[in-house]
C-alpha cells in the first residue's frame, strides 16, 4: 500500500518527513507513484482522474472545504475526508474574532476616514448590545462562538438541525435567527442548499445596518445583493475573506467599496506539520476499522 500526495510540493516534503518518521510501513509518493494500483490513500486539493487508482481508499482534501470535489464522480469505495488539523480551527477563531471586533469597533469607518485625513469619532458601543450570529456549527462555528464568549456579546447559532450550545442561543428558523443578529457570521460549508444563499432577501431579513463576516465559500454570496445592500444602508458594513471568483476582477467594486474589508482567503490554512499528523490518524483509524474523523457525508456534501 502506498500514499500519493497530489497537491503542492513544498508542502508534501513536510509530509514525507514527518510520515517518514513516523510511519515508515507507509510508502510515501509526492507528484505520482510508480505503480498507481497500489496507492489506497491520497492527498490533493483536487482530485486527478481516479480511474487510473482503482484500489483507492481514503481521499484527503488538503483543506477543510470538499466543494472542490465532484461528489458524484468519486467512486464508491473511496471515503472522502475533511482536512481537521487544529490549527484549521485555531486560525479562524483568531480571523473571525479579528473581523467581529473590527466590525463591532466601525473599523471600516475610520480606516476611511484615515486615508481621508480626518479625524471623527463616534459612540462606542459595549459588546453586550451587539448581537453576533453564526451560520454554521460545525467544529469551526462552534470553535468561533467560543472564542468570541469572553467579550459579552449575544451570541447565537443557526443549524437545520436542534442542538445545544453553552451560552448560545440555537435557532432552527432562519428568519428568527436574522431578525436578532447585528453580526452575520457565515461559516457554512458550499452545498448546492447554501450556494447563493447570501442574497437579498436574507440581508433583508437583518436588522437595518447589520453586518457581515464572509469566510464560508465565495459562490455563497451574491455579490451584486451584497453591493446593493451595502450602498442601501442595509447592511452597514462587509469583512470578505472568499468572493466569487478568487481574485476578483481588478475593477469590481468589491475591491473598493469603502464599507468592505477585503483579504486574499486567508482566514485558515491547514498546517502541513499537522495536516501530516492528521492524515496519519485517519488512516490508522481506517486500518483499525475504527470511524475516520472528518468523513464526508457525500449526501449531505460535508
Amino acid at each position: 500500500m502506498s500514499i500519493l500526495y497530489a497537491s503542492d510540493t513544498s508542502r508534501g516534503a513536510v509530509f514525507a518527513e514527518i510520515l517518514a518518521s513516523e510511519a515508515p510501513d507507509l510508502a510515501f509518493h509526492i507528484g505520482t507513484a510508480p505503480d498507481p494500483a497500489t496507492v489506497e490513500y491520497m492527498i490533493t486539493w483536487q482530485a486527478p482522474d481516479l480511474q487510473d487508482f482503482p484500489n483507492l481508499k481514503l481521499l484527503f482534501s488538503t483543506g477543510a472545504g470538499v466543494d472542490q470535489f465532484d461528489l458524484a464522480a468519486l467512486p464508491d469505495s473511496a471515503q472522502l475526508v475533511r482536512m481537521l488539523e487544529p490549527g484549521i480551527a485555531e486560525q479562524m477563531r483568531e480571523y473571525v474574532t479579528l473581523a467581529v471586533l473590527g466590525l463591532h469597533r466601525d473599523l471600516p469607518t475610520y480606516l476611511n476616514q484615515q486615508r481621508k485625513g480626518q479625524w471623527k469619532f463616534d459612540k462606542n458601543h459595549m459588546a453586550a448590545t451587539r448581537r453576533v450570529g453564526v451560520m454554521g456549527l460545525g467544529q469551526l462555528g462552534q470553535s468561533v462562538l467560543q472564542a468570541l464568549a469572553p467579550f459579552g456579546f449575544a451570541l447565537a447559532g443557526w443549524a437545520r438541525s436542534p442542538r445545544q450550545i453553552d451560552g448560545v442561543e440555537v435557532f432552527t428558523d432562519l428568519n428568527a435567527f436574522l431578525a436578532r443578529t447585528d453580526i452575520l457570521i457565515c461559516l457554512l460549508p458550499l452545498t448546492a442548499e447554501t450556494e447563493g444563499m447570501l442574497d437579498a432577501t436574507l440581508f433583508a431579513g437583518l436588522p437595518e445596518g447589520a453586518m457581515l463576516v464572509q469566510v464560508g465559500r465565495g459562490r455563497q454570496t451574491d455579490q451584486a445583493a451584497l453591493l446593493a445592500a451595502l450602498d442601501s444602508g442595509q447592511l452597514s458594513a462587509a469583512w470578505l475573506d472568499v468572493t466569487d471568483p478568487e481574485p476578483l476582477p481588478q475593477d469590481h467594486p468589491l475591491w473598493s467599496h469603502p464599507r468592505v474589508i477585503l483579504t486574499p482567503h486567508i482566514a485558515s490554512r491547514s498546517r502541513p506539520e499537522e495536516g501530516a499528523r492528521f492524515v496519519l490518524k485517519a488512516i490508522r483509524a481506517h486500518q483499525n476499522g475504527q470511524p475516520v474523523p472528518g468523513a464526508v457525508d457525500r449526501a449531505k456534501g460535508y
